[in-house]
């Protein structure tokens, strides 16, 4: 895979991925419930890192832009970004 804005978080995710499938085989086997929400919580912050990473970096790629960018379009800039930041 080619370098992105978001490889790094595409990493994260699948490792996520690969560890609720996990998961799924231990409560599939019977595995005592507080060793599940043990890995249940690990995967629920990964998940929440991968969010905020993305988030951050939208924001600060959007500010740079907005540097630059006529004046409407820096208003809309800070418009999407007022948007995005209700899912931090």
């Amino acid at each position: 895979m080619h370098d992105t804005p978001y490889t790094t978080i595409v990493r994260r995710l699948k490792r996520a991925n690969g560890h609720l499938e996990t998961i799924i085989k231990m409560a599939e086997q019977g595995r005592p419930c507080p060793e599940i929400a043990q890995q249940l919580q690990a995967v629920e912050k990964a998940i929440e890192s991968a969010k905020k990473s993305l988030i951050h970096d939208h924001i600060n790629r959007s500010l740079d832009q907005s540097a630059t960018a006529p004046s409407s379009k820096a208003r809309a800039t800070v418009r999407e970004l007022k948007r995005i930041t209700k899912y931090l």
